[in-house]
């Protein structure tokens, strides 16, 4: 446990300090082995060189000065035979006993028994031995002589020895310097390297102090950080983009709310005012009585009316369900002009093919629920004639085309939309619903597909409408992959289009 914390403790816990320190390492770690393996190759390549020449090394016949009893004895006859400064021979007899020694020097010789037996070597196998004092070491190498004599040739290895600590030494300065220049310059590198980090943390400080349209620098694609930063700020603008969609939501929830509550307060204080009235009054006259009777009637009719198109909202916005039947609108449009006509006969309602004129009505067939979409071309006429006044011309074309920025599908100035545009060039179904009446303000009109919104007083709840046609209609149209249009001018009518894709 006191182990694990001092670990934690000396561990660096920046990114920096973790790469700083682990390069370091690393790199030391790497010139360390690079060190050892030169040390270690070097000073076997002078130890074969030593080797080598103990193998060389022959000591002529003539080295020998007598020979007496069953076998030669060696002796080193004085002056036979001159060995280079560093070499020393020690002879051995028959007997394995040592018998003379050849070469000398200040240096201390090899420290070797007196018995070839105790010396434990094999001939032809190099081996180092220390010296007769002082730390300086030999390498030796037992040869055979004369007879069955021997003799041990050394070296002394203080050159090779000398060799190695000088390149210890060097190696050490080399290490020390090549760690601290390591830390040194890592340090610096990896600090430039981090910039872009430390910029993007400076960001996202001033970001999370709320200034939210900052974006992070450094989106260069060919870097780690620029795609992070690329991927960070496609982040940051979808969490505000989803921020002002919540706030707007919650905007119009909260004005939805009002506005249903205002809708619904006007029929209930009717009906409460006149069952109040009816109870005081008993007496009133029979005409009086159902006259009381017709607006309470109305009231509550047109606030189930209210509650049954919150009801449907409610529904196509939590689960809707659309059948999938082949549907021809240009079938509905007709159903829904000879439903609409009867009642409205200050108006003048026509059916018309796509693009106006005294061409032929072609169907417009199109996959979805027929009950669904009778909905929403009856609720697009009858927003017409309710908003408008008497005498207005109300026309109703259908047809085909292709979704461009002239037959609808497309966004373009002065054209309000309840949804996406569809994709350039896509088949569509078209259903406009044109009349000539007041028309509606550009304000309004990017407001008109909102629930419960009225656009002026002329289209007041005296007049019918609650503000839920349009909504729903727009709903339904979206679930069915399309969305409603509206383009309009004051004083110069209104065209209401439901663009559907063509199944």
């Amino acid at each position: 446990m006191r182990r694990r914390h001092l670990l934690r403790t000396v561990r660096p816990r920046s990114l920096r300090g973790r790469l700083v320190w682990g390069a370091a390492l690393l790199a030391t770690v790497a010139v360390l082995a690079a060190q050892a393996i030169g040390f270690f190759v070097v000073r076997s390549w002078l130890l074969d060189r030593v080797d080598g020449q103990l193998r060389d090394f022959l000591l002529p016949d003539h080295a020998y000065s007598r020979t007496v009893g069953p076998g030669p004895v060696p002796s080193p006859a004085p002056g036979s035979v001159t060995l280079p400064s560093d070499f020393r021979v020690t002879f051995y007899d028959a007997r394995g006993d040592e018998h003379g020694t050849l070469g000398g020097g200040s240096t201390p010789g090899p420290d070797l028994p007196s018995s070839i037996g105790r010396l434990g070597l094999s001939p032809g196998e190099p081996a180092t031995v220390g010296s007769v004092s002082g730390d300086e070491r030999w390498r030796v190498l037992v040869k055979s002589g004369s007879g069955r004599t021997s003799y041990v040739v050394a070296l002394p290895l203080n050159t090779v020895d000398g060799a190695a600590a000088k390149m210890l030494w060097l190696n050490a300065i080399v290490l020390a310097a090549t760690a601290t220049g390591l830390v040194v310059l890592g340090r610096w590198a990896v600090r430039i390297g981090l910039l872009p980090l430390t910029r993007m943390e400076h960001t996202a400080q001033d970001i999370t102090a709320h200034d939210l349209n900052l974006r992070l620098p450094d989106t260069d694609p060919r870097t780690e950080t620029g795609r992070l930063s690329t991927v960070l700020n496609t982040m940051l603008d979808r969490l505000q983009r989803a921020l002002r969609e919540r706030e707007s939501s919650e905007a119009r929830l909260r004005r939805f709310v009002a506005d249903a509550g205002h809708e619904l307060r006007t029929p209930l204080t009717t009906i409460q005012g006149f069952a109040e009235l009816a109870l005081r009054h008993q007496d009133r006259p029979a005409s009086a009585r159902r006259e009381a009777d017709r607006l309470i009637a109305q009231n509550a009719e047109r606030m189930s009316l209210l509650v049954d198109d919150l009801l449907l909202l409610a529904k196509l916005d939590q689960e809707p369900v659309y059948a999938t039947e082949r549907v021809d609108l240009l079938s509905l449009a007709a159903d829904a002009v000879s439903a609409v006509a009867p009642q409205s006969p200050g108006h003048r309602i026509g059916l018309e093919p796509l693009g106006g004129g005294q061409g032929e009505l072609e169907p417009a067939e199109t996959t979805g629920d027929p009950h669904r979409l009778r909905q929403v071309v009856t609720n697009l006429l009858t927003n017409a004639v309710t908003h408008t006044p008497p005498r207005t011309t109300v026309r109703v074309r259908v047809g085909t085309a292709r979704a461009d920025t002239d037959s609808g599908g497309r966004d373009r100035p002065g054209r309000s939309a309840s949804g996406p545009p569809l994709a350039e060039g896509t088949p569509i179904c078209v259903v406009e619903v044109i009349d000539d009446g007041p028309g509606i303000c550009p304000e309004a009109a990017d407001r008109v597909f909102e629930r419960l919104y009225r656009a002026d007083p002329s289209r007041s709840r005296d007049q019918g409408g609650s503000g839920l046609g349009l909504a729903i209609a727009s709903t339904i149209t979206q679930g069915h992959g399309g969305r409603l249009e509206l383009e309009t001018r004051p004083a110069q009518g209104c065209v209401f289009r439901c663009v559907l894709p063509c199944g």
